[in-house]
């Protein structure tokens, strides 16, 4: 049975009406606002019960974090935008929750106002709003036509670091150990979205074989572009890159095909990439084995399921803690904190958020009538809940360490502004087309060719490939 399309909110066309509409968001800011505050005064309380004393300069955080969410929403108010709001006081709460736990871990130093990272959630927000608000109203589908530039600032981010990068950790650093390849989840997803949408009906015609001319050019980039990321060891976005392609693909065409063809393909060349690298083996046996090592490579592992384990139900409190004993638990192991301090609660509730703010990304992109923007919402989304999924499998011991970050909550500055981009771009599109703009016709996601339910397919076939056509 088809879901009926929600009805379309009405666009304000004046400020008193924007205030009005945005009301649940102004609800859910202040309960944000409001936990992110009591967060702050029990690392507080903790630090003063340790004989710390009060400096007013400790507050300047949870200042600057009240004033972005007052600003956020002023902006978005003034400019009219009746765009998804739940999703943006979902990032608001993570946000606010990673500058909380980097606060807690002293990676972010309120009395050295000169410290860039003491800035970096106000030029998130700074960049995701102006990215919103400069594509919103449809002005987002002109990004679909600078195709081959997207490709081309890909390959050459990681061309540049390749030459003038320094390794560290086994991995290639910019200057400052930024890490501008971070960016290829956006660039990288614009490129698919663009190209999928621009050839989305040769790609699904696989009866008469069209789609290998089309894929043609998709895999000269890829085969370059993994070249490339496996040069600079980097498996992780290796292996994120290549779950988002699929999905794309897939939402794209909906030809199951490519899902499973594709994962057979990954899967053999994981196993040859493995391998080729050393460390990848060793992360592996750290996995599988990691008592056989464990003041070694299993070190990290083990002291995070320690202090996880230590946490218990409820954990010993925030700034209660002992996550020195952890490595590179303020970026890596950051998971493995909260559930020291914060116990299985705290554990479980930063997952809820995360699915609902994933649940909401994808909800966006079933409601969005172009395909450009569906693919650009699908893959940006799917990065992030890759990226999530790696992290919290890793300190886990679901699955192998892969080093990446968890987004909004870890600390890395280049990661962080990603995750704000990405949400830009979402908001943007969640907004809707201009209201002169015609509207393009489209099946929601949820009641498309998914549906186990027996169909014709000769007609599902045809409906498949018109809705490629259209969308261009």
């Amino acid at each position: 049975m088809k879901r009926p399309r929600p009805k379309t909110v009405k666009r304000p066309t004046t400020l008193a009406e924007a205030w009005a509409l945005r009301w649940p968001e102004r609800h859910l800011l202040l309960l944000c606002g409001l936990a992110i505050a009591l967060g702050f005064m029990m690392v507080l309380g903790s630090g003063y019960a340790g004989g710390r004393a009060f400096n007013p300069v400790d507050l300047l955080p949870l200042g600057m974090y009240g004033g972005c969410l007052i600003a956020m929403h002023l902006v978005l108010v003034t400019a009219r935008f009746h765009g998804d709001q739940i999703l943006l006081s979902t990032l608001a709460f993570l946000a606010g929750f990673g500058l909380l736990a980097q606060y807690r871990m002293g990676t972010l130093d309120p009395s050295n106002l000169t410290a860039p990272g003491l800035y970096l959630l106000p030029a998130g927000i700074v960049l995701m709003l102006t990215i919103c608000v400069g594509l919103m109203r449809g002005r987002y589908a002109r990004l679909s036509s600078g195709l081959w530039l997207w490709g081309a600032v890909s390959l050459a981010l990681l061309a540049i670091l390749l030459v003038f990068g320094q390794r560290y950790r086994g991995a290639f650093y910019g200057a400052g150990l930024i890490t501008p390849t971070e960016l290829l989840k956006v660039t990288v997803v614009l490129f698919l979205a663009s190209f999928i949408d621009r050839y989305a009906k040769a790609l699904a015609n696989w009866d008469k074989g069209f789609f290998l001319r089309a894929l043609l050019p998709l895999i000269a980039f890829w085969v370059v572009l993994s070249g490339l990321l496996l040069l600079q060891r980097d498996l992780g976005m290796f292996f994120i890159l290549g779950m988002t392609l699929l999905a794309m693909l897939f939402v794209g065409t909906q030809r199951r095909r490519y899902l499973v063809l594709g994962t057979l393909a990954a899967t053999a060349v994981g196993y040859l990439v493995l391998g080729f690298f050393a460390h990848g083996q060793r992360r592996i046996q750290a996995w599988l084995s990691p008592f056989e090592d464990p003041t070694g490579t299993s070190w990290q592992i083990l002291q995070g399921l320690s202090g996880m384990y230590s946490g218990g139900l409820w954990g010993a409190g925030f700034g209660e803690g002992n996550p020195e004993y952890t490595p590179i638990a303020q970026s890596d192991f950051i998971y493995s904190v909260i559930g020291e301090e914060l116990g299985f609660v705290g554990c479980t509730l930063l997952v809820v958020f995360f699915l609902i703010f994933f649940a909401r990304g994808l909800g966006v992109a079933d409601q969005t009538r172009s395909l450009f923007g569906r693919l650009v919402c699908v893959g940006l989304i799917c990065v992030l809940a890759t990226q999530t999924f790696l992290n919290l499998g890793g300190v886990t011991k679901l699955i192998p360490l892969t080093g990446i970050t968890l987004p909004f909550i870890s600390h890395g500055g280049s990661s962080l502004i990603t995750g704000f981009i990405s949400l830009g771009l979402i908001l943007a599109i969640s907004e809707g087309p201009a209201s002169g703009q015609s509207k393009r016709q489209s099946t929601p996601l949820s009641t498309r060719s998914i549906s186990l339910a027996p169909q014709n397919k000769r007609a599902n076939r045809g409906t498949r490939l018109g809705r490629g056509a259209s969308a261009r």
